[in-house]
């Protein structure tokens, strides 16, 4: 076994010198590799004591170093006949020097453990069954162990390697043991044990220079039980093809998404049965809320619009970040706010018989649905269940569906007739994905707008929910997807969004970046929204529903009439001619909104950023740098040089976005590539 503790180039290295069944010690092997450190300028003192004297062990580095920075935990001897002896050195020592160096580590407030485990723990290996059991119980034990020290900056992972060693000469050639270096695993172990990594609770396998990372997979899986009917072998028989199929596989990493499954098994089939502690004998179905009132200003709708991501980068996002724009508006999406104030306000607590753990409270659900546009200042509003009022007018009404692990005994039905049923997007690639990063400061930003719970801020909160830290509010990645979907298909008119449903599937840690893919199917938007650095879906299931007023502007049919359809069609053809120049010379992308009657008739595209330049129908792919709407009349009299532009912006007959001065641009390009 060997362990070590760090202070700056200081290490302190115990090996019992086994052989390669266990048997006997030696300094031998402590000895060379204190004399390998030494040789290349390093400090290290030997250590010969049995790591199942953990104490002693931690004592006397304690004594040589003052403290313990990092313990790496690895044991090379087994005889597959001494099952005792195997789990003395490899489960029991580990758990024994870790559990002597904790308390120590914990005190400091910092720590880096490594578990070494095996291949042969984590698949198996013929003829090794004590050695493979002592080796997976390593990752269970760096598992909890992660979890619990979190809090602490105590981190702890796994580390599974091949590498020669004088165990590996007994089963390996030696060309191959020469092959399989020990330099190629000691980087991954120096990364893991370094302050600035925050890796933990990761398993992770390496040898001959390649580094990779596990994780958990499990089938969707079937119910087999049916209410007030016996399960049989039989029936797990006959759904095995389905109970095996990873198609469409989750990849839980905490027990709590690995539980969550049970609930909806028991949601599915034993409806009202109890698994909480509440109060005994009291239900909590049909108990009403008590009315609230709810007053805010402009200052609220501004501070949620920044908490869900807006920023004064785009220009379209000022209407909801400046109270003195022309078309100042509240996000929709802030109805959740409203609601949320009866919720947070202390009113689930006179509840009788609702004793909750918010520490293992989730959001499972929402559903918001908006009658008229959210007032942007000096409302009040008044409560009643989750309906809300400005005076007597319905202005929004919500459904919160929320989880408490481990929680039940309600009493009624797990499921409600009046719940808002979620919706699987269509069976085909989205039509828009956008994209935005959340802030480090996410959570801390969106909290202000009213949602306290200590377990989006405070690590040891969230680790007491099983998180490795503070996650984002499930009504954050809401806001986000809610205004993607507004920007995209109703061009941030706030009068065109109706209702929005969502199920929130995984949790979403910020400074992570999401992404919300869309599908169009008449006035309803499917979305989802992953996490781009994991490719996990954290919102499931969703839509936007809008009013029926909202017509596709991406349609790929011309409007009837338009002449400015020739022009860009003619600007299109011409361009693969001089695309590459007008690239080098304009660098920019300009979106244009032609109108007729006073509606917006089509959308045109015009690409000068990227490739060879492109011109095409709809709305700019990316972000628009400048974007220009005007009528399809004036259009023509424009590119004709017969309307002068600076004449027509102040006149109000061209509306420009972005950067303004970009336009100046275009008059070459219409002048000298365009004109009919």
């Amino acid at each position: 076994p060997l362990a070590a503790a760090q202070t700056a180039e200081t290490l302190f290295v115990n090996d019992l010198g086994g052989d390669i069944k266990g048997d006997g010690k030696s300094s031998g092997a402590a000895d060379k590799v204190v004399e390998e450190i030494r040789a290349k300028g390093g400090k290290a003192v030997p250590n010969y004591d049995s790591v199942e004297d953990g104490e002693k062990l931690v004592q006397t580095a304690l004594d040589a170093f003052g403290r313990i920075g990092k313990h790496l935990s690895y044991e090379s001897s087994f005889d597959p006949h001494l099952y005792d002896i195997i789990h003395r050195v490899h489960l029991r020592g580990s758990f024994k020097v870790t559990r002597a160096a904790w308390n120590h580590m914990k005190n400091q407030k910092f720590g880096r453990i490594i578990m070494t485990s095996s291949a042969a723990g984590i698949y198996g290996n013929f003829g090794q069954a004590n050695y493979s059991a002592a080796k997976l119980g390593l990752v269970g034990l760096s598992n909890t162990l992660a979890l619990e020290g979190v809090k602490y900056n105590v981190l702890c992972n796994a580390i599974a390697p091949t590498a020669g060693s004088r165990l590996t000469q007994t089963v390996m050639p030696q060309d191959l043991v020469d092959a399989l270096k020990p330099e190629y695993v000691s980087p991954l172990v120096l990364w893991l044990c370094h302050e600035s990594c925050q890796e933990n609770g990761s398993l992770f396998e390496l040898g001959a220079g390649w580094i990779g990372k596990l994780r958990w997979e499990r089938t969707v899986g079937a119910i087999i039980r049916q209410k007030d009917r016996p399960m049989t072998p039989e029936a797990v028989r006959d759904e095995w093809e389905k109970i095996c199929d990873f198609d469409n596989a989750t990849k839980p990493r905490t027990i709590q998404e690995s539980t969550s499954s049970l609930y909806e098994v028991l949601s599915a089939v034993d409806q009202g049965i109890s698994l909480n502690r509440t109060s005994q004998g009291t239900s909590t179905i049909g108990k009403k809320l008590p009315e609230s009132v709810y007053s805010y200003n402009h200052l609220q709708p501004i501070l949620y619009a920044l908490g869900v991501g807006m920023s004064t980068k785009d220009p379209d996002h000022l209407k909801f970040l400046f109270e003195g724009s022309e078309n100042f508006s509240c996000l929709p999406s802030f109805g959740v706010i409203l609601a949320q104030a009866a919720l947070m306000s202390g009113n689930l607590a006179v509840v009788p018989g609702l004793n909750l753990d918010f520490s293992r409270l989730l959001h499972g659900e929402q559903y918001l649905e908006i009658y008229k546009p959210l007032p942007t200042s000096e409302i009040f509003l008044l409560f009643h269940l989750v309906h809300t009022y400005s005076g007597k007018d319905l202005v929004c009404y919500n459904q919160f569906s929320l989880f408490i692990v481990g929680a039940g005994g309600f009493g009624g039905k797990r499921s409600s007739t009046k719940a808002k049923a979620t919706a699987n997007p269509p069976q085909r690639p989205p039509d828009v994905v956008l994209e935005d990063v959340t802030t480090v400061d996410q959570a801390a930003l969106y909290r202000l707008s009213g949602d306290w719970n200590p377990l989006h801020i405070d690590p040891s909160f969230a680790a007491l929910g099983g998180f490795e830290r503070p996650i984002l509010h499930g009504l954050c990645t809401f806001g986000f997807s809610a205004r993607h979907a507004l920007k995209h298909f109703a061009n941030n008119d706030v009068s065109k969004f109706k209702a929005m449903k969502v199920r929130f599937a995984k949790p979403v840690l910020p400074g992570q970046s999401l992404q919300t893919e869309m599908w169009k199917e008449g006035n309803r938007i499917h979305l989802q929204t992953k996490v781009k650095e994991t490719g996990e879906i954290a919102i499931a299931g969703a839509y936007v529903d809008l009013t029926s007023a909202v017509a596709s502007l991406d349609t790929k049919k011309p409007a009837v009439g338009l002449k400015s359809d020739l022009v860009f069609e003619e600007m299109s053809r011409r361009l693969k001619d001089v695309g590459d120049q007008l690239v080098k010379k304009v660098n920019a992308i300009f979106q244009w909104d032609i109108t007729k009657d006073g509606n917006t008739a089509a959308q045109w595209t015009i690409d000068l950023k990227n490739g060879s330049g492109e011109v095409y129908r709809g709305k700019a792919r990316g972000r628009a740098d400048t974007s220009l709407a005007l009528s399809d009349q004036d259009f023509m009299e424009l590119v004709l040089g017969n309307l002068n532009p600076q004449k027509a912006f102040f006149a109000g007959k061209l509306k420009v976005k972005g950067n303004i001065m970009l336009s100046q641009k275009l008059e070459t390009i219409l002048k000298d590539y365009a004109k009919l």
